[in-house]
This record gives structure tokens, C-alpha cells and sequence, in this order.
């Protein structure tokens, strides 16, 4: 009997909240959920080798459809036989349709119910993607997973626009599934919720999406500037809705506080650039909360960032040194905080199912956000 090109099964849920573990099995190994995935958005986790995002734990991570199709193109990825070989990656890619970057675009021309015409940041030449022109890309660029192409409703959002841009994801989603129907080239195709901060919609985009067949569900449109209360109102209302044994997807979502928001509510993938984009900058995850390693009190000080990582810069700098090589611009700086901070939300993330499993995730997250946010938490 031959394998399925791609399958979820749950391994345990929890007792005390929505919170679950399983396994995404896929043509290119298994993925541990609850899983937070590191971007890799030109077919690079900036600043860090893919050697070092192995060793970080990384067992997927990002491609980004509208940056790769833009440079290199489909024709260098199809020379090389994908991304994976491309940029040496072995183990599941997942790829997003492009949809949100070309919404975000400011010289976005024209939306039709066809699809999107855009100019691109690089050169200003104009470009059609259609919900089709999508799935070929990302077939191109050999994910794992695929995601459908979704309009990207902005916050904040009146309803008529939020039920205009769910009617169209909607036939977008079923052109999508038509063009690569199950089991095509091994690649799963995940649908998109969409519907804004409105419940109803929400609920009326699921039923739809789930009824297309749909290797998994994700959930998009949220952490796009709305209130924390927000979304965590939204997840609420929508994840005991959210079909059983289907992977669910929150999109755009990584800080170590969402990780644990998401969870609770029965989330099983993440995605977020905060951990590398904010590392460039010299701020790093510690169990105590965020910090700035370029602020002055750090100038003597011989501790590591956080003394429970064991990631390399951890292991082998102080927080003095990695201030000193911020403000001396030396590129190590980027590397090493890039390093501690995926090493830190995987990590986490490891500790979280050990807790599911263990049945003493609430305790986990009470403690955790006590330490990260100086507070309680939003639960």
C-alpha cells in the first residue's frame, strides 16, 4: 500500500483547553505540531545558513511566492528542480500564495474577479497573478504545501468590504483546488479563512472553504494591525468550528505570547518574520521578555542572553560582547541574534507539546507569559 503525499495525524489533546499535538507527514519527513515555521522569504532564513536552521530545530520553513517569482523567476527554480535543491534545503517547505504581498503593494493596479494586476517593487514591470498563475508558481517552486490564493482584506475593514474580499477568496479557493487537485506533484493545498473581525463572516468563510477538500485550513487576514483582543475574540468564535483532523494555519503569527494564545485555541502552525526581523535590530526573546542588546546597561555585563538557551551564541557570548558587536555593525551581531531567537520560539514550542501531552500546558503558559509580559495573560 503506497504512502499518501501528505497526511495529519493527532497524536493527543489536551483535557484543560482546545490545545493538541499531532503530525504533518509529508514526501519530505514528518513535522511535529503545534509547529512554529521559520520565513525564509527569498529562499533564505536571512542571515543563517540552512545548516544552521537545521540545527536551530527547524523542521520546516517559508518560502515566499511573490518575491521568488519576481527574482529568481519560475524558469531558474525549474532549472534547478525547485527551491529545495536550489537553496539545499531537505526537509517540508510550505509556500504562501503571494496574495498578501501584492495586496500590500502601493502601485497595486487593478483587482477583477480574475485576478490581480501588479508592479512589481523590483523594476515597476506589470504583472497578472491569477489564482491559476499561483498555483503554477508554487508548483515551480516545489513546496510541500501550497496555499491558495486569497484576496487580503486590510484593517480596519466596514463589512461590505469584508464580504466582498470573502466572496472573492471564495472563488478563488475552488479555481485553486480545480487547477491542482489532491495529490498533485506530492504538494498539499491548504484553503484560507478569511471575513475580517467579523464572526459571521468568519464562520460563513470556513463552511465554505472546508467544503472545497482542502488538505488543511488556514486562517488569514488576522495580526494585520487589529487589537490582540481582537484576535483572540475571532479564535475564540472560530476554532471549535474548525474541522477535527484537519491542520490548522494561523498566518503572520510568532511572538512567543501568541505562540501560547494560538495554542490554547487548537492552532497547529505558525509562521511570523518577528524573530529574525527584530534580531537585526538587537532585540532577543528571553524567558524574562523581550530585550534590546544594544541598551547601555548591557556594556559589562558576562551573561548569556538567556542562561536556560543552549543555542550557540548563548553558549559561546555574553551580552556584552554581542552589544559591543551591534554597535561596532559587525554582521555576527545579525547571525547570532537571528540564531537565539528561531532557537528560542522552537524550543518554546517543544516545551509546549511536552506540556500538552504532560497535561500541564495552562500551567506552562501561566508561568511563561508571568515572566515574558510581567503580567498574566490574555487566556
Amino acid at each position: 500500500m503506497t504512502e499518501p503525499f501528505f497526511s495529519f495525524h493527532l497524536e493527543y489533546e489536551s483535557r484543560e483547553c482546545l490545545a493538541r499535538v499531532g503530525v504533518l507527514r509529508t514526501r519530505r519527513g514528518e513535522v511535529r505540531t503545534p509547529v512554529y515555521m521559520p520565513v525564509g522569504t527569498a529562499g533564505s532564513v536571512k542571515t543563517l545558513s540552512p545548516e544552521e536552521v537545521r540545527a536551530a530545530g527547524a523542521s520546516i520553513i517559508l518560502g515566499n511566492t511573490y518575491h521568488l517569482y519576481l527574482r529568481p523567476g519560475t524558469e531558474v527554480l525549474e532549472r534547478f528542480g525547485g527551491l529545495h535543491r536550489f537553496m539545499a534545503w531537505d526537509r517540508p517547505l510550505l509556500t504562501d500564495s503571494g496574495g498578501f504581498q501584492v495586496f500590500s503593494l502601493k502601485k497595486l493596479n487593478k483587482i477583477t474577479d480574475e485576478g490581480v494586476l501588479f508592479a512589481s517593487h523590483l523594476d515597476g514591470a506589470r504583472h497578472w497573478l491569477t489564482p491559476e498563475e499561483s498555483m503554477r508558481i508554487q508548483r515551480a517552486i516545489g513546496a510541500e504545501i501550497m496555499m491558495v490564493l486569497d484576496e487580503c482584506c486590510p484593517y480596519p475593514a466596514d463589512e461590505a468590504t469584508a464580504r466582498s474580499a470573502l466572496e472573492r477568496s471564495a472563488r478563488w479557493a475552488a479555481r485553486c483546488r480545480r487547477d491542482h487537485p489532491p495529490g498533485r506533484n506530492g504538494q498539499a493545498l491548504f484553503g484560507i479563512v478569511q471575513g475580517s473581525t467579523y464572526l459571521p463572516l468568519r464562520l460563513e468563510s470556513l463552511a465554505r472553504t472546508a467544503e472545497l477538500g482542502f488538505e488543511g485550513l488556514a486562517i488569514g487576514g488576522l495580526s494585520v494591525g487589529e487589537p490582540k483582543a481582537e484576535m483572540i475574540r475571532i479564535l475564540d468564535g472560530l476554532m471549535p468550528a474548525m474541522p477535527r483532523e484537519l491542520p490548522r494555519y494561523l498566518m503572520g503569527v510568532g511572538s512567543p505570547e501568541d505562540l501560547f494564545y494560538g495554542v490554547a485555541r487548537g492552532i497547529d502552525m505558525f509562521d511570523c518574520v518577528l524573530a529574525t526581523r527584530i534580531a537585526r535590530h538587537g532585540a532577543v526573546f528571553t524567558r524574562r521578555g523581550r530585550i534590546d542588546l544594544t541598551a547601555l546597561p548591557w556594556r559589562m555585563s558576562d551573561e548569556p542572553i538567556d542562561p536556560r538557551c543552549a543555542c550557540y551564541a548563548c553558549r559561546t557570548f555574553s551580552r556584552g560582547y554581542l552589544r559591543h558587536l551591534f554597535k561596532a555593525k559587525e554582521l555576527l551581531a545579525l547571525r547570532m541574534a537571528s540564531l537565539h531567537n528561531l532557537t528560542f520560539l522552537i524550543n518554546l514550542m517543544e516545551e509546549i507539546r511536552a506540556a500538552i501531552v504532560q497535561g500541564n500546558f495552562l500551567t506552562l503558559q501561566r508561568e511563561f507569559l508571568a515572566g515574558y509580559l510581567n503580567q498574566e495573560d490574555l487566556s
